[in-house]
């Protein structure tokens, strides 16, 4: 007779401790900084060995690492009811901004001082690092839901690019957002508001005639720079 699935109670041992190690840090680096914060004191802080916190993350940048992941969950899950209830690529695109900043909100004091870290060319924790790459790719696939699933209508040549496109204006906005110190952030809803509202003309200009030889300049500044 067959028995219902039941889960490895080891598995979900190890699923709950990374998960404890990860808000313990996390709670940690907002407190008292990112580079204060040790390895060692995260595991005293978490109530597990050392040694178990380095078996799950080898260093405090794949605790970053798992941040980032989770807030690609977080996004998609504030983002998807105004992806379920709008076709209008503008409304999509808008609603999946302030989405992302109301999963990154909690985060905002601890944000100026890891961005120092991130920002670092050389850091594993930079979002164009390979380390990064599940977090990005991730973030890239949401922005292609927000076209594919809206009626936009754009230049076909353009329509594989533009989900990075608009990551990559997500990270300017997640950019101003670190440094906006006006009352819960609204400035940087307003640029979300206005930027977005410029990026929705932008894309339902694209198809006219006149502006194919910009979309080719474009598509080639891209190839370049992607060129090894």
């Amino acid at each position: 007779m067959p028995t219902a699935a039941v889960a490895d109670p080891v598995t979900t041992r190890g699923e709950l401790t990374k998960r404890l190690i990860v808000d313990t840090a996390l709670r940690m680096f907002r407190e008292q900084g990112y580079e204060q914060t040790t390895m060692r004191a995260i595991a005293r802080e978490a109530g597990v060995s050392v040694g178990n916190a380095y078996y799950y993350f080898a260093s405090k940048e794949n605790l970053i690492e798992a941040f980032y992941e989770d807030m690609q969950v977080e996004h998609l899950a504030h983002a998807r009811p105004v992806l379920d209830a709008s076709k209008d690529f503008g409304d999509r695109l808008r609603g999946t901004f302030h989405a992302g900043i109301d999963a990154l909100a909690p985060y905002h004091a601890f944000a100026g001082k890891f961005f120092k870290t991130a920002a670092e060319p050389t850091s594993p924790l930079h979002p164009l690092s390979s380390e990064s790459e599940p977090a990005r790719n991730a973030s890239i696939a949401l922005f292609r839901e927000v076209f594919e699933g809206s009626s936009a209508k754009i230049d076909p040549e353009l329509r594989d690019e533009l989900p990075e496109l608009l990551w990559m204006s997500y990270l300017g906005v997640i950019l101003f957002w670190v440094h906006d110190l006006s009352p819960e952030q609204a400035k940087t809803r307003l640029f979300i508001d206005k930027s977005t509202a410029l990026v929705d003309k932008l894309v339902g200009l694209s198809r006219l005639r006149i502006l194919r030889p910009l979309s080719r300049d474009l598509l080639e500044l891209i190839a370049d720079l992607k060129a090894d």
